[in-house]
């Protein structure tokens, strides 16, 4: 495939898809709609307009808010301007917005609303490059440049001076800064090129099948590389619809809505959908939970057998005519041919849950610095429990010490003013260096074990994986998290987080008097049904490996308590620090 850019995709796409819809939005409480050349023309005037407020080739624009046609619009409008557009995660705070601002010299900055505005005029003086602040929605506090003020002066650049920027880009050009959530220290500024985007997105829409029109929902943070390119990118190169949620909270609603022909979830949102969905069965008629048992075992077989080329069990039609299918309808997902997660481990028990409702989920590894995938999977080509194969055109190998490496054109450019961590990333063949543990097997489907510094070392010297085993103690059903300790210790042990609802009706069923998860801490009869589960984790587990002892913390770890980052990922640093009290009280 020859290379082109970012520009000429949307160009391409404006023309061949001009009777087709680029977007649509929730306003006012009904569907809006926007065009492929009604996209391509706010982009080129929102382009002329940041060139109109001083935006130079090579200056970051930052990008502030939530899922919206505003914030795809801003982003391409900075690429066709020759700026690196960088989106800040919502869930951070004003320093670290500040300090993304400052470290990729935003001449700009675009916000969702005047709440956020007003922070950044609070901040302005920290940022003495910065020209302007622009606000997407509603009228803006004084002295900042509302919207539709933004496309009045683009009449103030000549189209010429656009189409200048334009020709000076080529495929190797840096498109954009992708900042990493951070699991340590200060995010980094993965530079991503018009290459890196448009052959990862045009390679990844060939081999998962999708179609010019198919429907995607955006929900996940655009500052995520996953989610750019799933519903940026993606139907950038192909001609698709993005529908925009209204917000977390009414994802499920939107679902049923754009019934989407594929969908991203990361772990925590195909876990919460399995919450909302095991308390909904528990509050069913006893015939009905007898039937969904049965289908499920039924969907369980049919699953394993697809993947492993056998036929599929005779009772398959039947029991998808009364539970399957009628459950993908309810969830919005009867057009979706194809559910992937991301970004973060999953447990197994997730994934079988889906698997035995017909709903087989693929998973996806990968990071920032190589575009989004280094792995692919299809429901034709697919593994529970395995993160892909190699994505097409690219090389997986595994080190001799066991990392995850890729190599090829969806690797990044380098991260911005780090030569010591670009050099540290990737190195003098190409290989870009992912810090995962992990293996591949004969028929060459990546394992992720671990991350490479999140290696536990005994105090007996054993190298132990943490995220191996809080995968399988995730798959207790009342578990929400689980973080392993024992660095440097005597034996390991978990901190667990419970899910409320799951503590109410397992302590039902086992007699005991807890009604949240900090009772069920300390309730005896709830911690023997803990240890019993955990007990049959061990089983599965090498010596060194077996969990001794644990403890319930209070809530569930959360991005807003510094638990986890953005991508849902856990900062052990943070929560190491946050609960060594009850940590040094597993080993007194």
């Amino acid at each position: 495939m020859l290379p082109f850019t970012v520009p000429q995709a949307l160009d391409r796409t404006a023309v061949n898809c001009a009777d087709q819809l680029a977007m649509r939005w929730k306003a006012e409480g009904a569907w809006r709609s926007l065009s492929w050349p009604a996209y391509r023309q706010q982009v080129y005037l929102a382009a002329r307009g940041f060139m109109a407020l001083g935006l130079e080739p090579g200056d970051g624009v930052a990008i502030l808010g939530a899922n919206q046609p505003g914030w795809f619009v801003a982003d391409l409008a900075a690429i066709h301007a020759g700026a690196r557009p960088a989106g800040i995660y919502t869930t951070f705070t004003p320093d670290q917005w500040v300090y993304i601002a400052r470290h990729c010299d935003a001449r700009l900055v675009v916000v969702e609303n005047a709440e956020y505005a007003r922070t950044w005029l609070a901040r302005r003086h920290e940022l003495p490059n910065l020209r302007a602040i622009v606000q997407m929605d509603g009228a803006p506090p004084a002295g900042v440049v509302a919207w539709d003020e933004l496309l009045r002066r683009a009449h103030e650049v000549p189209e010429s001076m656009l189409a200048a920027r334009l020709a000076a880009q080529t495929p190797e050009s840096v498109a954009t800064l992708i900042y990493t959530s951070g699991t340590t220290g200060a995010p980094k500024a993965v530079m991503l090129t018009h290459d890196n985007l448009t052959w990862t997105a045009s390679v990844g829409v060939a081999a998962i099948g999708i179609r010019p029109g198919d429907n995607v929902l955006s929900y996940l943070p655009l500052s995520h590389i996953a989610e750019q390119l799933v519903s940026l990118f993606g139907p950038l190169v192909f001609g698709g619809c993005t529908w925009f949620a209204e917000g977390m909270e009414q994802v499920g609603d939107n679902l049923r809505e754009a019934r989407p022909d594929y969908f991203l979830g990361v772990p925590r949102v195909w876990e919460k959908i399995q919450e909302r969905m095991e308390a909904v069965g528990a509050s069913s008629p006893r015939w009905r939970r007898r039937l969904v048992a049965w289908a499920r075992r039924v969907g369980l077989a049919a699953g394993y057998a697809d993947q492993e080329g056998r036929r599929r069990p005779l009772l398959f039609p039947l029991a998808n005519a009364l539970v399957f299918r009628k459950v993908r309808q309810r969830l919005g997902l009867d057009r979706a041919h194809l559910l992937v997660t991301s970004a973060a481990p999953i447990a197994r028990s997730t994934l079988e849950f889906f698997l035995s409702l017909g709903l087989p989920i693929c998973e996806v590894y990968g990071m920032s610095e190589c575009t989004g995938p280094a792995t692919i999977s299809t429901p034709r080509r697919y593994r529970t429990g395995k993160a892909g194969f190699a994505f097409p055109g690219a090389e997986l190998r595994i080190a001799p010490d066991g990392e995850i490496c890729m190599r090829g054109r969806h690797v990044f450019a380098g991260y911005a003013k780090d030569p010591v961590g670009t050099a540290d990333a990737l190195d003098a063949d190409g290989w870009l260096h992912s810090g995962d543990i992990g293996e591949v097997d004969a028929e060459g489907f990546l394992q992720v074990t671990d991350r490479k510094k999140d290696l536990l070392i005994t105090a007996g010297g054993e190298n132990v994986a943490p995220q191996f085993i809080e995968g399988l103690l995730k798959g207790i059903p009342v578990v929400s998290q689980a973080v392993v300790v024992g660095d440097r210790r005597r034996y390991l042990a978990v901190l667990l987080a419970l899910d409320p609802a799951r503590v109410v009706e397992d302590a039902r069923a086992i007699g005991s008097p807890a009604r949240n998860p900090m009772e069920a801490g300390a309730c005896q009869v709830f911690r023997a049904h803990l240890q019993r589960e955990i007990d049959a984790v061990n089983v599965r587990l090498a010596r060194p490996q077996t969990v001794k002892r644990f403890t319930v913390v209070a809530g569930e770890f959360t991005v807003e308590g510094g638990e986890l980052t953005p991508s849902m990922k856990v900062r052990r640093k943070v929560v190491t620090e946050k609960y060594a009290a009850e940590i040094e009280a597993l080993y007194s």
